[in-house]
């Protein structure tokens, strides 16, 4: 946190930079350094100055993902987040951390700085209320990020009293202001989510539901969408329904009355041109001359086309899984090697321009669809939403007949987040709000194919078994330390109330 502060340059362009004294001096100069947030949240630091898509550029896909089961490590490259051997000093979960908390303090430092500049009458309380809204979104969605990683869910306490993770809503950019960070603890898990909630309220009124960049700068529409995943998490099934209505409209064919959202006919769309279509909500633009770079790009990593990496694989658990039907659209986003499977949603390694998905309208469809059954037992209205985003792939649809129970249900539901989120780094956001429940998802970190005792006819489509023999990365139970990561060793060194909160066991 305190060595994340950043306090004296944004990055910007086309300025190489900016001290904040003369940030906020002119509304050309404000404009720039709100879009410098999104950059810091883009392509944080890595080790020794490096580019690697921390944290929301790439890494929180990769990071998700390499969590969970469904795709599969080759590589040294994420052995320590998909074996689970991290610890405090791990370079993973400690620049995950840091760069999360570099993208708060820069958003703290833009509210303070266009609050400033609305009261010297620089720029109208409208566009600055706009730019706070901005700076705020991309807060909340950082501060979410922080608790999926490094506290437990909010359902781990009967009143999420547990420990959550600092929610910083000061820039720390002055002597004074670093020793009052010095004695900043953890807030609650509940503390934590309410502070998220407030910021994306305050977002939701104050962002347009249009603007010139709609996928990648925050919009009402993002805000109303980020809250019914944030909703989900606390279990507040009332609460994802009353949200996720504002962006549903229809019973059979869904579209958003906010912001024009609809699925795309093809499942493929949303990829194959990422920055203009009808399902993406918010992603993080990269660019030829602004990404994650051969060490940490979506097209490197994940795609094994001519130029990729292909250090991340599709995994056989989900590749089999007899839920996903063997006909189904979503299996031909995918190129095949002798060696495995891969997912071809980002396909461009020679220039890693592959923009970075945070939220899609299916997944407020799914959201919405889970709450309706946590609620409605055999809810006709759940059936509708699922069968909407599975039926663009499939014509094996779910059928209440086919569905015996509630349970049957929701489970259809989280089997289908499964499909349509491979690759995009929900699994582990899934894996954390499901683990304590222990019912609709594995109670811990699952079991997981090992790259060295994968063979390639271990891929078998919906056959529903997967070779004992590969399964070798051991599952670790809900209850054990490693199911979350420890805070870093820099901010404990750092921060005395925080080296007394460190998570146990490490």
């Amino acid at each position: 946190m305190l060595t994340s502060c950043d306090k004296e340059v944004m990055e910007l362009e086309p300025y190489d930079r900016l001290t904040e004294e003369s940030a906020f001096t002119t509304p050309e100069r404000i404009e720039l350094t709100v879009a410098g947030v999104y950059d810091a949240a883009q392509s944080g630091f890595y080790a020794g100055g490096a580019v690697r898509g921390y944290p929301f550029g790439a890494a929180h896909i990769e990071q998700g993902d390499n969590r969970g089961e469904d795709m599969l490590n080759l590589e040294a490259f994420y052995a320590i987040t998909y074996e689970a051997t991290y610890n405090a000093a791990s370079a993973n979960n400690v620049y995950h951390f840091e760069t999360l908390y570099a993208v708060v303090n820069k958003a703290n430092i833009v509210i303070e700085g266009v609050e400033k500049a609305v009261a010297d009458g620089l720029i109208t309380a409208e566009v600055g209320n706009a730019y706070i809204a901005e700076a705020r979104f991309l807060r909340a969605l950082s501060h979410h990020e922080l608790l999926v990683h490094f506290a437990r869910p909010y359902n781990h306490t009967a009143d999420a009293s547990h420990l959550g993770v600092p929610y910083r809503t000061l820039p720390v950019n002055t002597p004074a202001r670093v020793e009052e960070a010095r004695q900043q603890g953890r807030d609650t898990v509940k503390e934590g989510y309410a502070k998220v909630l407030e910021d994306l309220n305050y977002a939701e009124q104050n962002l347009p539901e249009t603007r010139a960049k709609q996928i990648s700068r925050a919009t009402k529409g993002a805000a109303i969408a980020l809250k019914t995943r944030v909703k989900l998490h606390m279990r507040d099934w009332a609460g994802v329904i009353e949200e996720g209505n504002k962006l549903i409209s229809g019973t059979e064919e869904f579209t958003s009355p906010i912001g024009g959202y609809e699925l795309t006919a093809s499942p493929e769309e949303p990829f194959a041109n990422n920055g203009a279509n009808s399902e993406s909500i918010f992603s993080f633009e990269n660019s030829a001359n602004d990404n994650a770079s051969v060490n940490g790009s979506l097209g490197q990593m994940y795609n094994a086309n001519t130029g990729g990496r292909a250090l991340v694989a599709i995994s056989p658990i989900i590749w089999n899984a007899a839920f996903w039907p063997e006909e189904d659209e979503r299996r031909d986003i995918t190129v095949s090697t002798a060696r495995a499977i891969y997912t071809n949603k980002y396909r461009d390694a020679a220039t890693q321009s592959d923009w970075s998905p945070i939220v899609r309208y299916a997944e407020v469809l799914l959201n919405v669809a889970e709450a309706e059954a946590r609620l409605n037992p055999l809810s006709v209205r759940a059936l509708a939403l699922l069968n909407a985003v599975r039926g663009r792939s499939t014509d094996q649809l779910y059928s209440l007949t086919t569905l015996l129970s509630q349970d049957d249900l929701i489970q259809a539901i989280i089997n289908e987040r499964r499909i349509e989120f491979l690759a995009e780094g929900l699994r582990w956001k899934d894996i954390h709000r499901l683990a304590k429940e222990g019912e609709f998802g594995p109670a811990g970190i699952p079991a997981k194919v090992a790259s060295a005792n994968l063979k390639r006819d271990d891929y078998q489509a919906a056959s529903g078994t997967v070779r004992a023999d590969a399964i070798k990365v051991p599952a670790i139970p809900y209850e054990d330390f490693r199911f979350i990561w420890p805070i870093p060793i820099s901010e404990i060194n750092a921060n005395p109330v925080l080296a007394a909160q460190q998570n146990p066991g490490y």
